[in-house]
């Protein structure tokens, strides 16, 4: 499961990584219920 944040980098044990299909997922569900109208936002494990 990925995790949704705000203007920082998500990191994880020092990196930052996630898969295509879960960025996919996320940028969906973003699209279907906005909530970063006008406001950036990461996605990582």
């Amino acid at each position: 499961m990925f995790r949704l944040g705000k203007d920082t980098l998500l990191t994880n044990d020092g990196g930052s990584s996630i898969s295509f299909e879960d960025y996919a997922i996320a940028l969906a569900d973003d699209i279907e219920r906005p909530s970063h109208i006008r406001h950036r936002f990461t996605v990582g494990y």
